[in-house]
C-alpha cells in the first residue's frame, strides 16, 4: 500500500521530491521497527541469574512517550466543525484534559522559565503537548497568561508565583487553546480576555486588531493578525525595549520550532504571508510555540534539507533534550530561518526540489506559496505514518 501511495504521490514530481517522499515512507518503516525492537526489550524482564538483555543500540532513534489523541487530526471538515463550533468540542477537550492530567500529573515536559530585567517568562506544560505561558511584571507582580488551556495548572503556577492574573491572550478559538478562559475569569474578576472578534473565541471581554497593544506594568504586547491556522489567528510580541531584552513572540499554532501551523481556515498564501509577518521581525526575537513538536518538526525537516547542518545541530540538541522529557523552548527567529523549511521558501535549493517554479507571470510570490504548500503536503504524510 505505501508502494502505491508514494507512487501516485511522485506522479509530476521531480528527482529530489521523489527521494523526499522515499524519506517519508522509509524512515516511517525505520520508525516502527526500531519502536517494535524497543518494545520487545522491554516486555522481558531479566530473571536473577539469567543473562540481561542486550543494551539498545546508540543508532536507535529515540521513541518519545505516547503522546494523547491530538483533537485537531485530519479527520475532515465534520469534525472540524463540531470541534470549533459546537459544545460537543468543549467535551471533547475537557476529556482530554482530564486524560492528560492522569498521564501528565506535572506536565508533559520539564520547563526553564526566563527571566530578564523584572519580566519573568514562564512556559507551562498542558494536556499532552501544549504550552501555556505566564508573562510576569515582577516589581508590580502582575501576570497576563497565554493560551491558558488548562485553568487548574495555570492557576497554580500563579498561586506558586504569588502574582495577580490580571489579562488572557488567546492566540486563536481552538479549546486546547482557549479552553481555560471561562474558569480562570471568573476566579480573577478584573481579568481581562483577549483575542480577535472574527474567531469565536469563548468569554472574550476585549478583542483585538492588527497592532493593537495591551499593557500591563512594564508589559508591551502587541497584538499582530497572522490568519490561515484560523480566520482569526493572532500572535503576540512582547517589546523588549521597556525591560532591555530581547523580544519574545507567543506564536500560538502559526510558527513552532521547525514547523508550522496547519490551514483550517485560509490557504498557502494567507499562511505565507502570515509567516512573512513574523519574518520581519528581528533575529534575537525569542520564539515561544503552542505545541512541543520539536523533534517531530525537526525528523521532517531532514528530509527535506538533509545537507542543513544547522538542523542536525538543533536535533542533536533537542534529542538531548527530549531524553530527559525537557522542553525545547524558546528558539530564536533567528535559529528558525536557518532550519525551519517553512520559512525557507524564499530558498532557492528547495524551490528548485520541490516548488513548481515561477507562475506564468513570474509572480515569486505565488511560487513561494505553492512550495509552502507542497511542503505542507509532504508533512501530513510524514505526520500521518
Amino acid at each position: 500500500m505505501a508502494a502505491v501511495v508514494a507512487a501516485t504521490a511522485l506522479k509530476g514530481r521531480g528527482a529530489r521530491n521523489a527521494r523526499v517522499l522515499r524519506g517519508i515512507l522509509a524512515g516511517a518503516t525505520a520508525n516502527k521497527a526500531s519502536h517494535n525492537r524497543i518494545r520487545a526489550l522491554q516486555s522481558h524482564s531479566s530473571p536473577e541469574g539469567k543473562e540481561e538483555p542486550e543494551p539498545l543500540s546508540p543508532e536507535l532513534e529515540y521513541i518519545p512517550r505516547k503522546r494523547g489523541k491530538n483533537p485537531m487530526k485530519a479527520v475532515g471538515l465534520a469534525w472540524y466543525s463540531l470541534y470549533t463550533r459546537t459544545w460537543l468540542g468543549y467535551l471533547f477537550y475537557r476529556q482530554q484534559l482530564r486524560r492528560a492530567r492522569n498521564r501528565y500529573p506535572k506536565g508533559h515536559s520539564k520547563t526553564q522559565p526566563r527571566l530578564f530585567n523584572g519580566v519573568k517568562v514562564l512556559p507551562i506544560p498542558v494536556l499532552s503537548d501544549n504550552y501555556s505561558y505566564l508573562i510576569i511584571d515582577t516589581q508590580a507582580q502582575l501576570a497576563v497568561a497565554v493560551d491558558p488551556s488548562d485553568p487548574r495548572a495555570v492557576q497554580a503556577s500563579i498561586e506558586k508565583e504569588g502574582v495577580t492574573l490580571v489579562a488572557i491572550l488567546c492566540t486563536h478559538k481552538h479549546w486546547d487553546h482557549s479552553g481555560g478562559n471561562r474558569d480562570l475569569s471568573r476566579r480573577h474578576r478584573d481579568c481581562r480576555v483577549y483575542g480577535s472578534p472574527q474567531d469565536g473565541i469563548p468569554y472574550l471581554t476585549h478583542p483585538l486588531c492588527h497592532q493593537d497593544v495591551v499593557s500591563v506594568g512594564r508589559l508591551q504586547i502587541r497584538a499582530l493578525a497572522t490568519p490561515g491556522h484560523t480566520q482569526g489567528h493572532l500572535v503576540y510580541l512582547l517589546d523588549g525595549e521597556p525591560y532591555k531584552g530581547p523580544s519574545c513572540l507567543f506564536s500560538g499554532d502559526l510558527l513552532f520550532l521547525s514547523g508550522c501551523g496547519r490551514t483550517f481556515e485560509g490557504n498557502a498564501e494567507t499562511m505565507l504571508s502570515s509567516l512573512d509577518t513574523v519574518l520581519g521581525l528581528g533575529d534575537d526575537t525569542l520564539l515561544w510555540p503552542g505545541h512541543e513538536y520539536a523533534e517531530e518538526n525537526l525528523g521532517f525537516a531532514g528530509v527535506v534539507e538533509p545537507e542543513n547542518l544547522a538542523r542536525e545541530r538543533k536535533m542533536q540538541w533537542v534529542q538531548r533534550q527530549r531524553m530527559e522529557r525537557k522542553g525545547t523552548c524558546p528558539s530564536t527567529l533567528g535559529e528558525e530561518r536557518s532550519y525551519n523549511p517553512f520559512l525557507r521558501t524564499h530558498c532557492l535549493e528547495l524551490q528548485e526540489a520541490l516548488g513548481p517554479g515561477p507562475g506564468p507571470t513570474g509572480d515569486d510570490d505565488c511560487s513561494r506559496a505553492q512550495l509552502l504548500e507542497e511542503l505542507r503536503r509532504l508533512k501530513d504524510m510524514h505526520k500521518s505514518k
